[in-house]
């Protein structure tokens, strides 16, 4: 018998309610037995309110009816960037990619975050210029962001995609020539790879397609010329540490230990920035 919601998990367990199996992960206190987080959610008979017993991610998050809301909100962003891109042309890019110091011709001024322009660290991780580029990370996005959004739940996800979007954007401001630029969705999916990784040995999933797809990512990542590696290894990684920390935390201090990680890879990447802008001016 397996939990109905996660069906390669073996369970003895039956919901008292509606005898749906459920596993560890889904079973919440009655006032007889267990029931699952469908009973729970619709207020059937725990003995408390509704919101009493909210039904829980991997992570700690509200398991809620939709799960890639947030995945649609940032493909929306990313398309409005796009159409922007496309109407304006290169002009909106130079104002909005990822560079660390140059002179700008097109603009006649100095451009870049060492100069300022700290806003260009998130905004180019939702800009993309070319049409292939852009599908192939809303793809990405889609698929891939569909696997985590449910299981972290909404506010763990969206700070999940910034910082890993974020620390892709700090190692390329770090290892980068100052006066390249780079922009795209890349490291905010590579960060859900990191993060898919994490929780498919969580769950204990077959890992073999899941490192074989993340060793043909990175193949194509070192191989093809023109691609940011430093946003992929920043996204991956800052993906895979902090899912780990979300997916680990124990119960009792869940919050304090996933909150604090977050703050944690912010200020890595804070340390990243003011040390690679001290050294560019």
């Amino acid at each position: 018998m397996h939990c109905y919601r996660h069906p390669d998990v073996e369970t003895g367990i039956r919901c008292t309610r509606c005898e749906k199996p459920i596993c560890p992960e889904c079973m919440v206190s009655a006032s007889v037995g267990f029931q699952c987080p469908d009973c729970v959610r619709n207020g059937s008979g725990t003995g408390h309110a509704p919101h009493a017993n909210t039904p829980r991610t991997v992570a700690g998050g509200r398991v809620v009816a939709d799960g890639r809301l947030v995945t649609k909100i940032l493909i929306a962003i990313n398309l409005a960037l796009f159409i922007a891109v496309q109407a304006a042309g290169t002009h909106l890019v130079d104002q909005l990619d990822m560079i660390g110091h140059a002179y700008n011709p097109a603009l006649d001024e100095v451009v870049g975050v060492a100069d300022g322009e700290w806003y260009r660290l998130i905004t180019s991780a939702f800009l993309h210029q070319e049409a292939a580029h852009f599908v192939f990370n809303m793809l990405g996005l889609w698929v891939i962001g569909g696997i985590v959004e449910p299981e972290l739940g909404r506010i763990r996800y969206i700070a999940l995609c910034l910082l890993s979007g974020l620390s892709g954007s700090a190692l390329v401001y770090l290892l980068a020539p100052e006066n390249q630029g780079a922009l795209g969705a890349s490291g905010i999916v590579f960060g859900l790879i990191g993060a898919w990784v994490v929780l498919a040995r969580r769950h204990r999933y077959d890992m073999r397609p899941v490192l074989i797809f993340v060793a043909i990512s990175l193949v194509f990542t070192f191989a093809r010329p023109g691609v940011s590696w430093e946003a992929h290894v920043g996204g991956l990684v800052a993906g895979a540490l902090l899912t780990y920390a979300f997916v680990h935390a124990p119960k009792v201090r869940r919050e304090l230990v996933q909150y604090g990680a977050c703050g944690l890879l912010l200020l890595i990447d804070l340390g990243i920035v003011l040390a690679r802008t001290a050294a560019l001016t």
